[in-house]
């Protein structure tokens, strides 16, 4: 199994204060670090306006400064919102990239959301087409001498794309996925799935299994078919065990708040991430239930502190969201904390269940650079050579 960071570059802020310097100089530092210390991948998000939540507009722009301060770790796209860009513009900029770092980019694709997609002048019913068009364009154009296309939405004459990437044919395509239908789309079209949401790994296994099968009847848009699946999870990793499950629960329920993008608005948000995590733990049964019959005073002036709304289900469901504690979430694998030896174990069961990478979200608001810092070099030095050594123990077994 392999370990990548992924960075939506975020920092604490104060309204919409943030001192982007400081920012970005800390992550290219980080970067710097896990290409030191052995991790195989960096992902970098594209998004817009999310004031807080992502500072990740331009990727190729921070990709240009990886490709001179790193030297082994690929670089990937996670991702490139297919629907705002011309694909021959894609097209160049990636292979102009992947010729920098001589083969290391990954393409990672998606098509964001309807907040973003109107700010930009996009049609968000506009963009599965936009996407499905783009997506075939792409190693196409990498691969023709001269290439020509006549689709729905764009019409390029013949003309000779330069340059082209360093990775022949092509780098290897994904699609960011959130539910099986996405998953099973990205099998269809023979690419690579950057799973986008958090999961129990007893859930995870199953979609995973889903993603495996569809791949057996791929009809890939590109050269060869990308068969990878890479889960973003939140992570952290310190010598005191409680310490970095605590902070790391803290960190995940911080990202997923009730202020940030993809949950401002969904009514049963709350609902689909404790499914997605294995549903309410049996040491918070009774307390859900005092939620939903709002009976108990205590629970109420709980409710009061936290922000919770008791007059419906969605309110329940946001209440045991805010009690779930670091210890379970890390006991099914909805986070990889702890010391060495928790994280291990952890990383062992997304091994054991065909994940085949593991996309560490560490730089959050919550978490300072310093300890993102010791995290990385952790994970570098004590984690992930035991993860790879239990990989080449299973292997020799099978």
């Amino acid at each position: 199994m392999q370990f990548g960071l992924l960075y939506e570059c975020q920092r604490p802020f104060k309204g919409t204060e943030i001192d982007w310097n400081k920012l970005y100089k800390e992550t290219l530092a980080q970067c710097e670090l896990a290409d030191q210390v052995g991790f195989d991948n960096l992902w970098f998000v594209e998004h817009h306006f999310l004031t807080g939540f992502s500072g990740s507009p331009s990727q190729d722009a921070i990709f240009g400064a990886l490709s001179r301060i790193t030297k082994q770790i690929r670089i990937g796209y996670g991702v490139c919102i297919l629907p705002y860009h011309h694909p021959v513009r894609v097209a160049e900029r990636v292979a102009l990239l992947d010729q920098l770092t001589d083969g290391r980019i990954e393409v990672g694709t998606g098509r964001s959301n309807a907040y973003e997609q109107t700010g930009l002048g996009i049609d968000p019913r506009d963009t599965r087409s936009l996407w499905d068009e783009s997506i075939t364009m792409l190693p196409k154009i990498w691969t023709a001498d001269e290439f020509e296309w006549e689709g729905k939405h764009w019409s390029v004459p013949k003309r000779r794309v330069l340059p082209k990437p360093y990775q022949q044919p092509h780098p290897n395509l994904y699609l960011a996925c959130t539910s099986p239908d996405s998953f099973r789309l990205a099998a269809k079209k023979g690419i690579g799935v950057l799973s986008s949401a958090s999961y129990a790994v007893n859930v995870l296994a199953d979609l995973v299994q889903i993603y495996r099968e569809e791949l057996k009847n791929a009809e890939p848009v590109g050269e060869f078919i990308t068969d990878f699946w890479g889960n973003n999870v939140h992570a952290f990793c310190d010598d005191d065990d409680e310490y970095a499950k605590d902070l790391a629960a803290e960190s995940m329920k911080t990202f997923f708040g009730p202020d940030k993008p993809y949950i401002q608005g969904r009514i049963n948000a709350y609902e689909e991430l404790l499914d997605a995590w294995g549903g309410i733990p049996d040491h918070l049964q009774a307390d859900f239930g005092r939620w939903l019959r709002q009976s108990d005073e205590q629970h109420k002036e709980l409710a009061k502190e936290v922000g919770v709304s008791l007059d419906s289900g969605p309110g329940a469901a946001r209440a045991a969201f805010a009690q779930l504690d670091g210890k379970t979430l890390s006991d099914r694998g909805v986070i990889i904390a702890g010391n060495p030896e928790s994280c291990i174990k952890t990383c062992q069961m997304y091994e054991d269940i065909g994940v085949n990478q593991v996309m560490l979200i560490m730089q959050t608001e919550t978490i300072p650079h310093d300890k993102v810092m010791g995290s990385i070099e952790k994970f570098g030095k004590e984690v992930i050579p035991a993860v790879k050594e239990y990989a080449a123990s299973a292997s020799m077994a099978d």
